[in-house]
């Protein structure tokens, strides 16, 4: 289940259910039997507060209280005063046989776990005080708290909270995750994520993903029996002066190790020495000018052009010069920063076959003002898309890939360790390589992502960008495995 749905499209979906005649409150019962078996499964029977709001969140609260009673849990329940319900949620209320306790910070008395069922996620105001209160203590106490749906007062589009939200170890939400499941620091604030399924039909026209491999695996460009390299594409990858030369010998081996069968490291001439000391499998070739690299890369399938390549008119003019050959680009890092003043004739030397990969800093360059003025780091990578007319790749710890077209990803499998010199030279090259073996720009910057993070997981604390293209052939065997299994 990739597609990511947000509240407005959950609400559709929800409504085009219940118009097809399945009853809301058989929806709502699943939907609370589900969460209660999601719990069971994670943690030991113990004293549980289910604390529930005024809507069909609370409703569910109580579908997930008789659910844990019936199971054999100790089970109270806090909560606004049955009279006030109406609906399905009022249903789930009757239903319930125990006393319903105020919402105060009592309620928390010997409890062993909360269940947040207040609000989910339509909520567009802060929490009120009292129940922050309440929260709050639960949050003191080191409760292990479940969230049903979002963590109450989390904006569900944007993962940002309405002031106060809890932390959770566990949020149990329904049908499809929303934005603020992937996004920080609403991901945070969710611990573990659990979808159930309530029966929903499943999203027929989604422009929202979670990155995994089911997003991009089917198009992974593997060899066959009559691949060769020449047939795998040619990588080049443009590197700096003799002092700048590591970003793009990584951006190189990454490239290599990612499949691509030919990689080429393009070199200043006074670089040439201490690029050649350093190559095997990566060839090298020299070049005086953008005429010259133009030149050389009428031979490139993708072209990688940014790690540590220098900031300046001559990068401005290589870049401007490989945009006039059939390679697809990838601009990093100086290459971006190179056009801070001019970021319209970048523009309009790309297009969608094209892939820029800014960190938050190099975005604020060539897209002044937009991270900010976005709701979420999606829609911000999404405008940057259509405005560029390239394939965005917006690093952090959620990452999110957009598309001109309007498809969009978030990378959830970023690991701490990544957080290194290097590491995004890495990730340049696997995107780049990649694409030099004709993988969709889009797929190859989701698939580049996941790699990525996949391969900086697996190794763990101590991890340095040098480790990381030797990490990549393990996290590729267990995806040739997933796509090809015996």
């Amino acid at each position: 289940m990739i597609e990511i749905l947000t509240v407005g499209e959950m609400g559709a979906a929800d409504r085009a259910a219940i118009a097809a005649g399945a009853p809301g409150f058989a929806l709502m019962q699943r939907a609370g039997e589900g969460a209660a078996s999601a719990i069971v499964a994670r943690f030991p029977p113990c004293p549980t507060v289910v604390l529930c709001g005024p809507g069909n969140n609370g409703g569910d609260g109580y579908v997930i209280a008789g659910a844990l009673a019936d199971a054999g849990w100790p089970v109270s329940v806090a909560g606004t005063a049955r009279d006030a319900l109406s609906g399905d949620a009022a249903e789930a209320a009757r239903r319930w046989p125990g006393d319903v306790r105020a919402l105060a910070v009592e309620a928390l008395d010997d409890a062993g776990l909360v269940v947040d069922a207040l609000f989910g996620a339509g909520l567009k105001r802060p929490l009120d005080a009292d129940l922050q209160t309440v929260l709050k203590a639960a949050a003191a106490m080191r409760l292990p708290i479940v969230a049903v749906d979002l963590p109450s007062g989390l904006d569900g589009d944007t993962g940002k909270p309405l002031d106060y939200a809890p932390p959770c170890a566990l949020t149990v939400t329904f049908h499809r995750k929303k934005p603020a499941h992937v996004l920080e620091p609403g991901r945070e604030l969710c611990g573990e994520v659990a979808v159930v399924d309530i029966g929903l039909a499943a999203p027929k026209a989604a422009q929202l993903f979670e990155n995994l491999p089911e997003l991009w695996l089917e198009g992974f460009p593997w060899p066959d029996s009559a691949s060769h390299k020449s047939r795998r594409g040619h990588l080049m990858v443009v590197s700096g002066g003799a002092s700048q030369t590591g970003a793009a010998r990584l951006c190189a081996r990454g490239g290599l190790r990612i499949g691509a069968g030919l990689v080429t490291l393009l070199s200043p001439p006074s670089a040439l020495l201490v690029n050649a000391a350093h190559l095997e499998a990566v060839m090298l070739a020299p070049f005086k000018d953008a005429a010259d690299l133009s030149a050389l890369a009428a031979k490139a399938s993708a072209v990688v052009i940014g790690p540590a390549a220098g900031v300046g008119e001559a990068t401005r003019a290589n870049l401007l010069a490989l945009a006039g050959t059939d390679a697809a680009l990838l601009v990093d890092a100086d290459a971006l920063t190179s056009f801070k003043d001019d970021p319209e004739t970048l523009f309009a030397a790309l297009g969608d076959r094209d892939v820029l990969t800014p960190h938050p800093g190099e975005f604020e360059r060539v897209f002044p003002g937009l991270l900010a003025a976005s709701p979420s780091r999606i829609e911000a990578a999404r405008q940057a898309a259509r405005r560029s007319g390239a394939v965005i790749l917006l690093k952090g710890a959620d990452t999110a890939i957009a598309a001109p077209d309007g498809r969009a990803a978030v990378n959830t499998d970023g690991a701490p360790w990544l957080a290194t010199a290097g590491s995004g030279d890495v990730l340049a090259g696997l995107i780049g390589g990649l694409m030099a073996q004709g993988m969709d720009a889009f797929a190859a910057a989701c698939a580049g992502a996941w790699i990525h993070g996949a391969a900086g997981s697996d190794f763990g604390p101590g991890l340095i960008s040098e480790d990381l293209p030797g990490l990549v052939p393990e996290v590729l065997a267990e995806l040739y495995e997933e796509r090809n299994p015996a």
